[in-house]
């Protein structure tokens, strides 16, 4: 956007150097040099103090651009003093009619096409109100206002946008080829040595059979990490890419193919509380016990479901160990979705496993 605000400075000091040529050019048809004079110095002295503030990042912004449009609406309003009232009416030139543009652009390219269509409307009204008219000049005047505010809005617009998306890419393109580089290592050493010891162990057999199991379970860990994409665009974050970061040779994930944009906040309430539930199966479940999250778009809301073929839970165990002060399951699961305004559900038996249902909106409440 750095290059429309620098357009924006530019016409500002071009068109005051134009009102001032034109100034001199009229100079018998103004009455009073001095007031017109002095007008033109405050306004030499407000477009310094606009190209300073539209100069730097804290002063490119929408609190900046509306005082510039009142200011100005002040100095079209002072042209009143400039010349006679029954002048203006006439064909009298207004000394600010082309100065007076400037807060329509800064408007429209902090604010958009909006931005531009209001500063439009306020600028062509202060000058109709000044000709007190609205003849074919003060129809070509506005029309001519709202075509750019509008057009320049829509650009700035469009730019942004393009802006944004090239940055995504630019970031994903970045975050890709420094995976590649890690994956490449990995592979090429610890990969390579949690295979050997997985096979190993399991040849070996007794106590290396355990060794062996949390070596297959850190190289399926490592891969999943190695071939997730990005998952982070500003403050939104892909729930979908976050979850299939938690499978392992125990724990399958199945999420939506595209992705899944969410808050940051959701995301990660989301995340903790399926990794409790996951922790219950490692602690709970039994030692062959395997685990199933799925992730369904509802379109306004999700359901995550953590499923496991475990022992189960034996009824009032959850009530026991809430009593005794074990508050996994009520806060770190029930708390966290409930705090995202969604609900729990729990279907489980002796034998039978357990299943997970939270159903929450996409939108924090």
């Amino acid at each position: 956007m750095l290059p429309l605000w620098r357009g924006v400075v530019v016409f500002r000091l071009v068109a005051w150097a134009v009102a001032a040529g034109a100034f001199i050019r009229s100079w018998d048809r103004y009455p009073d040099h001095t007031a017109a004079i002095v007008l033109l110095l405050l306004m030499v002295a407000w477009t310094a103090v606009v190209t300073i503030a539209y100069s730097t990042h804290a002063g490119r912004r929408s609190r900046m651009a509306g005082y510039d449009l009142v200011v100005t609406v002040a100095f079209v309003a002072a042209t009143l003093l400039t010349q006679p009232l029954t002048d203006l009416n006439e064909s009298a030139p207004i000394l600010t009619s082309m100065w007076a543009t400037g807060p329509i652009f800064a408007l429209a390219v902090e604010r958009g096409r909006d931005g531009g269509l209001i500063g439009a409307v306020v600028i062509s009204a202060a000058l109709i109100a000044v000709r007190q008219r609205f003849g074919d000049q003060e129809i070509f005047n506005t029309t001519l206002h709202l075509v750019a505010g509008w057009s320049l809005g829509y650009a700035a617009t469009t730019t942004r946008r393009a802006t944004a998306v090239l940055r995504e890419a630019l970031a994903a393109e970045g975050a890709t080829a420094e995976r590649e580089r890690l994956s490449r290592s990995i592979h090429d050493g610890v990969l390579q040595v949690l295979a050997i010891v997985r096979r190993r162990g399991t040849e070996i057999g007794g106590a290396a059979t355990e060794l062996s199991a949390l070596a297959a379970e850190q190289e399926v860990a490592l891969r999943t990490l190695m071939t997730s994409r990005p998952t982070s665009v500003g403050d939104r974050v892909d729930l979908a890419a976050t979850l299939r970061l938690r499978a392992t040779s125990r724990v399958e994930v199945i999420t939506p193919a595209g992705k899944l944009m969410l808050s940051r906040r959701i995301v990660e309430e989301i995340s903790a509380a399926v990794g409790e539930a996951l922790s219950n199966v490692v602690e709970h479940a039994g030692e062959a016990a395997h685990a199933w999250v799925s992730v369904e778009d509802l379109g306004d809301r999700l359901v995550v479901s953590v499923r496991d073929d475990g022992a189960g839970i034996a009824d009032g165990r959850l009530e026991v160990a809430r009593n005794s002060g074990r508050l996994g399951v009520a806060q770190s699961i029930r708390g966290r979705i409930t705090d995202l305004g969604g609900t729990v559900d729990l279907h489980t038996s002796l034998g039978e496993g357990t299943e997970w249902e939270l159903t929450m909106p996409k939108a924090r409440p």
